[in-house]
């Protein structure tokens, strides 16, 4: 789907976004480890933003790793964003009153709640990607090689549980 000039606003520019937006972020990066290592001996900022600049400019000027840290960059922002999604419903059931709440229980609750939490989240991140769960579903569950690996799985599942029982009654 081509995008119309007009529909864009400033700030998705093809200026700003394949020139300005990557060398701010190198720029500053490069600033920041040369005025915390200080290389080059302290006060030296002049220097420090010089080299920073020029590696910014060089930087620019190179498509593929330029290509290499939007894409590294807009998957931070995606990781970032689950990431914050799963600690705010951990947070939910077990912050500060939920630890209480919880004291009580049986040893592996906060774990199957953790297991939950992350099957949801990767359920909405498919969900939210467009990705077509049937799909998947079909895949998994309907291909030709499909009850062998669930056979396998359960199998190698039971004897990982029946180990752990094993060793962990030998430790008392």
């Amino acid at each position: 789907m081509a995008t119309d000039a007009a529909q864009l606003n400033f700030l998705q520019s093809p200026v700003l976004t394949k020139f300005i937006y990557p060398f701010l972020l190198i720029f500053f990066i490069v600033f920041a480890i040369l005025e915390k290592t200080k290389i080059f001996g302290d006060d030296k900022k002049q220097i420090n933003a010089l080299i920073a600049f020029v590696i910014g400019f060089i930087f620019i000027t190179a498509i593929f790793p330029k290509e290499m840290v939007n894409n590294l960059i807009l998957f931070l922002t995606i990781a970032i964003v689950i990431v914050f999604v799963v600690l705010m419903l951990w947070g939910f059931i077990m912050g500060g009153e939920g630890v209480k709440v919880f004291e009580n229980s049986p040893k592996g609750l906060k774990w199957a709640i953790g297991i939950f939490i992350i099957i949801a989240v990767t359920i909405a991140v498919l969900w939210a990607a467009g990705v077509n769960l049937s799909d998947i579903f079909d895949k998994l569950f309907n291909a030709h090689w499909s009850s062998e690996f669930w056979t396998d799985l359960v199998f190698v599942v039971l004897v990982a549980g029946g180990l752990a029982v094993a060793l962990s009654s030998g430790k008392k």
